[in-house]
């Protein structure tokens, strides 16, 4: 596979995606038919020996590095607690949790990696998938803080501080949007490009769904992402954001706000006038 440019400049010699929070590997194999080289990064050590052994092939041909760490932004000790739901393993998270929901977790000891060594490690990104509950934001800061920008990156929609991360420190202007409780109906059979054929795939439930040009529609600008995610609060979906494609030039908020404008103007002149024609 050839070498790829970004928009910065920075040539990459091969695909490297990202998936920081990849759980039991549900998202790896579509991420193996997209990628040279896929990194999971996982603190459940259960849930790796899972993945160690559902992609042993894919390991052991060094396609699939998997990553047993707590990943954190910034290296403090060599070792951090990370807190296991004790029965849904989607809501494991590094940051202690609230002490009303305490007692549903078990804490384990891991061992902790910075994001910066671990890129530093496996090499530039060509994707990343962020799914950290509760540690998305501080994350993204630490890689955008490096001017770590890649090409494609996603980012679950848990506050507006993911978007507004994305658009004025991280430098994004074009996005899509994925719902996460319907990846598995929205991306059944669907379409995904796998070096330059196109294949049909299908997404299983709590997985992340595709990303870039696998996912279907035009790419939003700032204004419009911003006025769906007003229309449908903070919750489980995912922020696609990338480098390498325009948004539509034509916002479509904008437009409303000019309509808006226009009508308020239009209505305005026409009392004006009424009152002119009274006196």
């Amino acid at each position: 596979m050839g070498a790829i440019e970004n928009p910065d400049g920075i040539r990459l010699s091969r695909k490297v995606i990202y998936d920081f929070g990849a759980n039991n590997g549900d998202d790896l194999l579509y991420y193996l038919k997209k990628a040279d080289l896929v990194v999971a990064v996982e603190a459940n050590p259960l849930l790796c020996r899972q993945m160690e052994d559902r992609f042993s092939a894919a390991v052991q041909s060094g396609k699939l590095c998997i990553e047993n760490c707590v990943l954190v932004a910034e290296p403090v000790e060599p070792e951090a607690h990370f807190y296991l739901h004790k029965r849904h393993s989607v809501l494991g998270q590094f940051p202690r949790p609230d002490e009303s929901v305490i007692r549903d977790y078990d804490r384990v000891l891991v061992r902790s990696e910075s994001v910066m060594n671990i890129l530093h490690k496996h090499g530039a990104p060509f994707y990343i998938k962020l799914d950290i509950e509760g540690y998305d934001a501080a994350i993204l800061k630490e890689l955008f803080r490096n001017q770590v920008t890649p090409p494609f990156l996603s980012a679950e929609s848990t506050s507006i501080q993911v978007f507004a991360l994305l658009v004025a420190m991280g430098g994004y202007k074009a996005f899509k949007l994925v719902e996460g409780a319907k990846v598995a109906k929205d991306f059944k059979d669907c379409s995904i490009a796998v070096n330059g054929i196109s294949e049909r795939y299908s997404f299983p439930p709590h997985s992340a769904g595709p990303f870039g040009e696998d996912i279907p529609g035009d790419w939003l600008n700032a204004d419009d992402l911003f006025e769906i995610l007003a229309a449908r609060k903070m919750g489980w979906r995912d922020i696609h954001a990338t480098r390498l494609f325009d948004p539509d030039p034509t916002s479509k908020a904008q437009k409303k706000r000019y309509l808006t404008n226009h009508l308020r103007g239009w209505l305005l002149s026409k009392l004006r006038s009424a009152g002119k024609m009274a006196a």
